[in-house]
């Protein structure tokens, strides 16, 4: 799994490597001033878009650092290369024949280029808010060799149509909410009766733009019965080098990734 991963991201970065690396070791930097800031003061630095759009997304030359290092983040971190593996063995392989798939907020497209070779998906559907984004997923898909190109679209979730996907993934953008219970609510309203979602939520992980959190990977379960769905399956992947009951007991970033159905 992670040879395919290590590939994956050989074909993103292509001749940019050197300028990739350079930016992980940045980027390492900078999560540690936010887990500085997390254990002094028990909370992630903003809580507002506003704030986050500000200080972070108006910053081309910031972005791109930090979507450099973050890809190979994807590799390193074992709490984001648990949750890819968790996604690829043990969701994909729910889906029925013929599904419609949709991923909002794809990023760099690792787990698009899976649903693109997964056979009992016939549609593959991406949505991001940002045009920049979505043609970065575009050359990044190209770059993996991804053969069926999914449809990649500038969509605001707030304001799509409703009930249409069998499959949604929902990975790593939950955080990055102001209002993550109309967030859910939205997510559920685009997923077909007994659809499947595929929610990864990281908790107590502090970065730069993230503005929601919540304490426990229990927590995140309610969040998502309470939004109407059932939890078919769950995977909580602690920060690298360290067990699951270290992660809770010291607050620890630990990655939740939920299978869940919406019900009939």
């Amino acid at each position: 799994m992670l040879e395919d991963i290590a590939a994956k991201i050989v074909a993103i970065a292509g001749k940019s490597m050197p300028t990739v690396l350079d930016d992980y070791v940045w980027l390492c930097g900078i999560m540690l001033e936010e887990e500085l800031y997390f254990r002094r003061h028990g909370r992630y630095r903003y809580s507002t878009f506003r704030e986050a759009f500000d200080k972070i997304y108006s910053d081309d030359a910031y972005m791109a650092r930090y979507m450099n290092g973050l890809l190979l983040s994807q590799l390193w971190w074992s709490n984001h290369s648990d949750i890819i593996a968790f996604y690829r063995d043990n969701y994909l392989d729910r889906l029925k024949a013929g599904s419609q798939h949709l991923e909002i907020g794809p990023g760099h497209g690792l787990l698009l280029a899976y649903a693109c070779d997964c056979p009992h998906v016939e549609d593959v559907v991406a949505w991001d808010i940002s045009p920049i984004s979505i043609r970065h997923t575009a050359a990044a898909l190209r770059s993996m060799g991804v053969k069926r190109r999914p449809k990649l679209e500038v969509v605001d979730l707030f304001n799509a149509s409703a009930g249409q996907f069998d499959s949604i993934v929902f990975s790593e953008v939950l955080e990055h909410t102001e209002n993550p219970r109309d967030a859910m609510a939205a997510v559920v309203a685009n997923l077909a009766p007994s659809g499947l979602l595929f929610l990864n939520m990281p908790i107590n992980s502090p970065a730069p733009d993230h503005l929601f959190n919540l304490p426990t990977p229990e927590d995140v379960l309610a969040l998502v019965t309470d939004s109407g769905l059932h939890v078919v399956d769950s995977q909580f992947a602690p920060i690298t080098n360290s067990t699951l009951e270290r992660a809770r007991r010291l607050n620890l970033t630990i990655s939740c990734g939920i299978i869940a159905r919406k019900t009939a």
